[in-house]
């Protein structure tokens, strides 16, 4: 998921975010509830938006579903532009572009 920081408040990129689709896959489904529940500011069509106080759940939850093996590493994985420093908070949870 591309990522980005700013003040100190993290941004997901929206069209990276998983959807919620009724009906569909329930690993999917609990990642966009779980990513949705952390968030400070999720709205349905801008950027996810996580403060600072959040970056260990968040970074500890990526964990847990990457090595669930459910969903693709792209979908759970940061990825930040090649000129930022990853937060050390985030490093097990990230790569670059």
């Amino acid at each position: 998921m591309r990522a980005r920081i700013e003040n100190d408040v993290l941004f997901l990129h929206h069209e990276d975010l998983p959807e919620f689709k009724k009906g569909g896959s329930v690993v999917r489904n609990s990642y966009f509830w779980a990513l949705r529940s952390i968030a400070g500011k999720a709205s349905r069509y801008g950027d996810w938006e996580y403060e600072s106080e959040v970056w260990l759940a968040l970074a500890r939850m990526l964990m847990s579903f990457t090595e669930s093996g459910y969903l693709g590493f792209r979908e759970t994985v940061l990825e930040f532009p090649s000129c930022v420093e990853i937060p050390e908070v985030l490093r097990d949870v990230s790569t670059w572009e």
